[in-house]
């Protein structure tokens, strides 16, 4: 089941509040895209097939949060999710990636996630086989036509030696095991379906012929070692493809970043790239609805639900060709960061710079403490070289506290058992001749 069924709109708002400051209108946009998809999950077949995913189209400067919403939706979701950059995909004929090979990156997704939710289910199971293995290595076997009395004084032993097994008493002792076969795992999502399955079976071949492939080690490494047979002997591969294959075209989710860098703006004619319309093109069929053959089985792309978002500072959402702009009905446009949501950014999210620091010089045992009226001037400075410069939002403020914290962090180990306090004047001394000169900032900002 998906983390994300159960959550009301208000619930997956709240949830991205933690991580992601403002952005309210893409936050709630998004929200309800996603409780859309649970709400057509309920409906009969005949109703779910003619609901179609309202695509989004995210438009903002880079840094504002697009990309910072579609990585923690990642983390919530239990569906398939994929980050893709339009602009690494050229036109069929080229060379380079096809737009297809997105679908089957999203599918090898999906068969990941539901490998592991497998392996955590059977987890039990898992653990029982190996136990037996490695006890069967290290327990003569039973003589065949033993009495009664012995295989009872067997399965005594046995589970004597599982409990032994179990509190780690037999970790040092060596054992026998037979490795798993070597295969090369081909990840080139760009590759045709037919080609990458011949690949994994010659794959498989050759990693099974030559040398023996019995190996000592510990039980210890046993245990790790032999879980990936366990694993192989006990899921079910086939209920697992069609598990992911389902998932993937029922919930199945696309990021598609930067597309206004596949927009042919009408300031130029676009006869730099290797057409930037002909991805548009290419990219039609799947977002519409098409069916696209990978290894694991041809997948349906018509409930894929596509996120796509870009900065369009030189091309406008109207230099995309017609037909693409009407597969994203859902428009949000993102707030530029004003000096105030830098501030909140510092302060407000769970995984905040100003934490994360906080953390890596606690390992030299030092306290790094922030005064607000430091945190105040950061967000301050960085809002000013972002005016100055070019604007790349939150971004900025990782250029602006590695400048702040360089000289602390390289003789942190001298501050083990104290703790140093940032205070403004502090900011203010290591930063202000820099944001001032503007061509100094370009440099080092």
């Amino acid at each position: 089941m998906s983390k994300i069924e159960n959550m009301t709109p208000k619930q997956i708002v709240e949830y991205l509040d933690n991580y992601v400051i403002g952005q309210k209108n893409a936050k709630k946009t998004i929200a309800i895209a996603l409780r859309n998809r649970f709400r057509r999950m309920q409906l009969p077949k005949e109703i779910q097939d003619e609901i179609m995913p309202k695509n989004i189209l995210m438009i903002g400067s880079t840094g504002v949060g697009k990309t910072e919403i579609a990585r923690r939706l990642a983390k919530m979701l239990g569906y398939p999710f994929v980050k893709v950059e339009a602009s690494k995909y050229t036109e069929v004929g080229f060379v380079g990636r096809d737009v297809e090979s997105m679908i089957r990156d999203l599918v090898s997704t999906s068969i990941n996630l539901v490998t592991q939710e497998q392996k955590e289910l059977k987890a039990g199971e898992i653990d029982a086989y190996v136990e037996k293995m490695i006890i069967e290595k290290l327990l003569p076997p039973l003589p065949k036509g033993a009495t009664e009395t012995k295989q009872q004084e067997y399965e005594k032993s046995f589970e004597r030696m599982r409990e032994k097994l179990k509190n780690g008493e037999l970790d040092h002792l060596k054992i026998e095991i037979e490795m798993p076969s070597a295969t090369i795992e081909i990840m080139d999502s760009n590759m045709p379906p037919e080609m990458s399955k011949v690949q994994e079976s010659l794959a498989k071949v050759f990693g099974s012929m030559g040398r023996d492939n019995k190996k000592e080690v510990t039980v210890k490494e046993a245990k790790k070692i032999l879980r990936q047979t366990a694993s192989e002997r006990i899921l079910d591969d086939e209920q697992i493809k069609q598990e992911a294959l389902r998932r993937a075209e029922e919930g199945g989710i696309i990021f598609l970043d930067e597309i206004d860098k596949i927009a042919v703006s009408s300031q130029n004619s676009g006869r730099q790239d290797p057409s930037k319309e002909g991805v548009q093109r290419d990219l039609l069929p799947i977002v519409e609805g098409s069916t696209v053959n990978t290894k694991y089985g041809p997948i349906k792309t018509d409930h894929i639900l596509f996120i796509a978002a870009g900065a369009f500072h030189v091309s406008k959402p109207s230099d995309l060709i017609p037909e693409l702009q009407g597969r994203f009905p859902l428009r949000v446009e993102l707030d530029s960061l004003t000096e105030d949501a830098l501030y909140e950014i510092l302060t407000k999210p769970k995984n905040s710079l100003i934490k994360q620091y906080q953390a890596l010089l606690s390992v030299e045992g030092m306290e790094l403490v922030f005064e607000d009226e430091a945190l105040r001037a950061i967000a301050k400075l960085s809002f000013q070289a972002n005016e100055k410069t070019e604007d790349i939002g939150a971004r900025r403020l990782h250029t602006v506290i590695e400048k702040v914290l360089e000289e602390i962090s390289f003789e942190a180990d001298t501050y083990a058992g104290q703790t140093f306090t940032i205070t403004a004047e502090y900011v203010h001394e290591k930063l202000d001749m820099i944001v001032e000169d503007e061509d100094v900032a370009r440099y080092i900002l």
